[in-house]
């Protein structure tokens, strides 16, 4: 029997674009698995379920009648076909980011809304205090904190610019170094007090020592050995991944450990301590060249240039100047921000920690650093 051939390229006209729906609503899927390595990782940043991203990835494979990965027990491998499909989803993926953008450009607009990503640190600490003057210079943006030591992805929209400690590598990207942060330990005057002053590396195996692991800071292993064989006999009371706990717990007096210099410009409860350990991180602030076109981010960028500059707050500068040193700083913002972690009023010490109070050396180890 003949068929109708109008008929015949209507039908096949429907499953081309079927062909091509499932493609791109599958695309953003299969590229968040093949980039967490996993598809629980993959639900959870997409905010799916585990049966809804299999769903539509299998639902994606019979659309191109192939197989894009394989399952293991350590994650996910894509297979050759897979491979070429993924360069394909990402173009897909960076033009409907692109399109997004584009909805965003404005043409002098200064109110809305801007996304900035942060480290927590920096973020909590010296972005929020001076975030009241910049509201009095444009009381009709709001800005969207996203404070974490994980840096935003801002060409997947995540934000509209970054301030982070590691400088991205990908080519679209506009970078402005704001700064160095500079670190070097501190302690509160009340366990220099009790335990005293460590007067060299090899000290710090008979000290408390508060430990931070978390994204975008040195890691142990690339410690210098000196310094990790003398942690793996410290007393590590508190292993915190967040700035403010890490911050805190010094504050409260549980150990010592690396801390910013510009900290003792507004913290004068913060000694620091010289036995020749220092980090230091470039402070980057990452942006879209198009988010950079819009007039309330353009602002905001130059905002950051502006409370990251050496020549007002000298600790941002590449050159080291020592805690004593720097000038201090007369910021009402600041000092009440620092001063919301006050430990003044916390419950007394048990009886056998006031008999202890004598003491040099805070004992064993009782924790390791992982």
């Amino acid at each position: 029997m003949l068929t109708n051939p109008k008929r015949r390229a209507s039908k096949k006209k429907q499953l081309t674009a079927r062909k091509e729906s499932i493609e791109w609503d599958g695309a953003r899927i299969f590229v968040e698995i093949a980039r967490s390595g996993s598809f629980r990782s993959a639900a959870d940043a997409l905010g799916l379920s585990f049966t809804a991203v299999q769903r539509r990835l299998d639902r994606l494979e019979r659309g191109l009648d192939m197989t894009l990965l394989t399952r293991h027990v350590d994650g996910v491998r894509l297979t050759a076909e897979g491979e070429q499909v993924l360069i394909a989803a990402q173009r897909m993926e960076a033009a409907s980011f692109e399109l997004m953008r584009s909805q965003n450009l404005d043409t002098g607009a200064q109110f809305g809304q801007v996304k900035l990503g942060v480290t927590e640190g920096l973020g909590t600490f010296w972005i929020t205090p001076h975030l009241a003057e910049y509201q009095k210079r444009h009381a009709d943006i709001s800005v969207h904190l996203l404070c974490g030591m994980p840096s935003v992805d801002v060409l997947r929209l995540e934000a509209d610019l970054a301030v982070q400690l590691i400088r991205p590598s990908a080519k679209d990207l506009k970078l402005v170094k704001l700064g160095r942060l500079h670190a070097m330990p501190f302690a509160t005057k009340d366990y220099i007090s009790r335990y005293g002053m460590p007067k060299s590396v090899a000290d710090l195996e008979n000290h408390r020592v508060v430990m931070q692991i978390a994204d975008q800071i040195v890691k142990v292993d690339d410690f210098p050995l000196d310094l990790k064989t003398a942690l793996q006999k410290a007393n590590i009371p508190i292993v915190a991944n967040m700035s403010s706990t890490h911050y805190s717990a010094v504050l409260n007096g549980t150990g010592l450990s690396n801390l910013p210099t510009y900290v003792a410009a507004f913290d004068k409860r913060l000694v620091p301590i010289d036995i020749g350990v220092r980090a230091e991180h470039d402070i980057w602030l990452v942006y879209h060249p198009d988010s950079g076109r819009i007039t309330r981010v353009h602002q905001m960028i130059d905002w950051l240039v502006e409370i990251f500059s050496s020549k007002s707050y000298p600790w941002f500068g590449d050159k080291f100047i020592h805690p004593r040193d720097l000038p201090s700083l007369d910021t009402g913002q600041l000092s009440s921000c620092m001063q919301q972690i006050d430990f003044a009023s916390r419950p007394p010490e048990p009886q056998r920690m006031r008999e202890e109070s004598n003491m040099e050396k805070p004992g064993k180890p009782r924790t390791r650093p992982r």
